[in-house]
């Protein structure tokens, strides 16, 4: 359902252990927003929610709120390093188009 590739998931393992708290793994939700209509929302979480799907890329596991499940199905994470800075970057075949910074899609 979600790939992260394994600078993504490199990215993530040193966020986690670098955490004071136990992480259970990434969740994901899409919300309205954004330049471009919509914005990914992402974090660290120490328990996923009841009604989340989960799957699971690299051996992390990756929670997905409900409702967004149709925005972002088939997406790959990546972690990028540029001159302009690094962070995460999101492949979303549902995307129509995105914003200049990648943040958000319509």
């Amino acid at each position: 359902m979600i790939q992260l590739t394994e600078a993504a998931a490199q990215a993530l393992r040193i966020a986690i252990t670098s955490s004071s708290t136990p992480i259970a793994g990434l969740r994901l939700t899409v919300l309205a927003g954004g330049c471009s209509g919509y914005q990914y929302q992402m974090g660290l979480v120490e328990n996923s929610e009841p009604a989340d799907l989960s799957c699971e890329s690299h051996g992390l596991a990756v929670f997905i709120e409900p409702s967004s499940v149709a925005f972002i199905a088939g997406t790959t994470i990546d972690f990028v390093e540029s001159l302009d800075g690094a962070g995460f970057a999101f492949d979303n075949p549902q995307a129509k188009s995105t914003c200049g910074c990648g943040k958000s899609f319509c």
